[in-house]
């Protein structure tokens, strides 16, 4: 039978859930368990894709076109998976599909109430998963913070789960920050130990306690921590501060969490393999090399806007022995003082990310010339490429006004439109070009050199799209479209062969990138920063 683990987490949001959450399916993983992961997101948004980035993070693609929570990302990087929209539930979902139910007559006249029919929804959505993946162990990290209304619905169907399914097949995991105070250095347990009497309030006993804390726990906060939370101080860990989230799981299976996971849910004991793994974190936090990375964006606030793209980076930099040391650079600070473009000489390679709407282009459109004027290693993806396509239109085909018509739509040369499919479109909720689509990679050039395929496919997400009406004056002028849809009419790839590295793509191929497994796109682009730095004439490819 499957066993369920559940992971819930206390005192404040972002405590580390989801890489708790990936730490124990690694755990199980390597010693030899087949397990997928589902979030749950308590927002009544029925996906992540009509939010800002400010507002929750990325929003992370799945290969069917999900839009869903970042945390998917980490679980995916993690185990090696490729999951799917199913695998992230939110309220609005279950919501809707409840109401829908109603209005067909599918409750035969009953009170549609929160119990049974919504919380027996979620159970459903969790079954349904466990039952298709073939798995030993299913995964659900439940989002938000014990003690949420939100949350509540969903703590309940997971705390009926055990009735259900037994002690047995069943692991509660709960994950709460320990404070250090300022003044005292004293580690404080307390707000852990109202977090897991909420908990209990609620119904759910907690098998397994994680202390969150910015360094390993003492004896005695353990001991409390133990006591108070009603469990064997065997079953309390503690996920400290790390140089690398990826040594997360390693030290929670050196704490002894991964056998005693094991013990609990009845498998056979097996010596956990992480030979490929500490490989790589080795690799990562032993560099020989050092390269400086300006991410020239617009939502720089916060990084996690960004992070599937900075561990891809940072994948790409292990494979190279290399450090990459990200600076977050707001777009409309060139905007603002544009003799700041300047401070770009001082880095070795220029990123521009994903992003809409018309705030900070014209800024990333200066990084963009800068990088192309003073060959600085540049890659551009989803946005980064559709403005690459405008900054070489207005200042080497002499287009001056190009744009996209998402910036402005009475531009006179929209070298960037929106793709014929989206018009008329009012919904804005997954109706984006979504998900994983083939692309035909042209021979000879550099996008063949990395993806040594001339078929490849991958994950999308954007509405608009290379005006074909001037493709033939872009390319005459020496930009090289080097990936195209399968049926030729989209453009995917760019790169200027005369550069030392100038590559562009409309996908987002930071999505498969995996540690050991770096995204070719990305590692091009680190290799190539490394390469200029140590004075080579033209990047050295393996």
């Amino acid at each position: 039978m499957v066993k369920y683990v559940f992971v819930t987490g206390g005192v404040l949001s972002s405590v580390g859930k989801g890489i708790v959450t990936s730490s124990i399916g690694k755990m199980l993983q390597a010693r030899g368990y087949k397990v997928t992961v589902i979030k749950i997101d308590p927002y009544v948004n029925v996906d992540a894709g009509t939010m800002n980035p400010y507002m929750h993070g990325e929003v992370y693609v799945t290969d069917d076109g999900g839009e869903t929570d970042l945390d998917l990302g980490w679980y995916e990087r993690f185990l090696d998976l490729n999951l799917k929209r199913e695998n992230n539930i939110t309220t609005g979902m279950v919501y809707k599909d409840v109401i829908e139910k109603e209005r067909r007559g599918d409750f035969l006249g009953r009170c549609v109430q929160i119990v049974p029919h919504v919380t027996d929804e979620i159970k459903r959505r969790i079954r349904s998963i466990a039952k298709k993946s073939n798995v030993d162990a299913l995964l659900t990290e439940v989002g938000g913070t014990v003690g949420d209304i939100e949350g509540l619905p969903f703590l309940e169907a997971i705390r009926q789960m055990r009735l259900e399914v037994g002690y047995g097949n069943t692991l509660y995991v709960h994950v709460a920050l320990v404070p250090i105070l300022d003044v005292t250095k004293e580690m404080k347990t307390k707000p852990l130990q109202h977090s897991v009497n909420e908990l209990r309030r609620i119904g759910i006993q907690p098998d397994i306690i994680v202390a969150r804390c910015n360094k390993m726990i003492t004896k005695e906060a353990l001991r409390k921590i133990a006591l108070f939370g009603t469990i064997p101080k065997e079953a309390v860990f503690c996920s400290y501060t790390v140089e690398s989230i990826y040594q997360v799981p390693l030290i929670l299976d050196k704490q002894g969490m991964g056998d005693f996971i094991c013990r609990r849910l009845g498998f056979q004991q097996r010596k956990p393999n992480y030979r490929e793994w500490e490989a790589f974190v080795n690799a990562l936090l032993n560099p020989e090399h050092e390269v400086k990375i300006a991410l020239v964006g617009k939502y720089a606030g916060l990084v996690d806007s960004y992070v599937s793209m900075n561990e891809a980076l940072r994948h790409a930099g292990a494979a190279c022995r290399t450090k990459v040391s990200i600076q977050y650079i707001e777009a409309e600070r060139f905007e603002q003082n544009p003799k700041e473009v300047e401070s770009l000489k001082n880095f070795d390679g220029i990123f521009v990310p994903y992003g809409f709407g018309p705030r900070g282009t014209e800024g990333k459109l200066m990084a963009i010339r800068f990088a192309r004027e003073n060959d600085i290693p540049f890659l551009g993806i989803c946005y980064g490429f559709q403005l690459s396509v405008i900054e070489f239109a207005r200042h080497v085909c002499n287009l001056k006004e190009a744009n996209s018509t998402e910036i402005n739509p009475d531009t006179p040369y929209p070298v960037i439109d929106l793709m014929p499919e989206q018009r008329g479109i009012e919904y804005k909720g997954a109706t984006m070009r979504l998900g994983v689509h083939k692309i035909i990679v042209k021979p000879g050039t550099i996008a063949y050199t990395l993806y040594k395929n001339g078929e490849i496919y991958e994950r999308h997400r954007h509405r608009f799209e290379v005006n074909l009406d001037y493709l033939e004056k872009l390319e005459k002028n020496g930009l090289v479209f080097s990936g195209k849809s399968a049926d030729g009419r989209r453009m995917e790839i760019l790169e200027l062969p005369n550069h030392f590295f100038f590559f562009a793509s409309q996908f987002h191929g930071e999505f498969k990138s995996r540690p050991g497994r770096p995204d070719p796109e990305y590692y091009g682009f680190i290799k190539a920063c490394l390469d200029k730095k140590l004075g080579k004439l033209k990047p050295e490819f393996p």
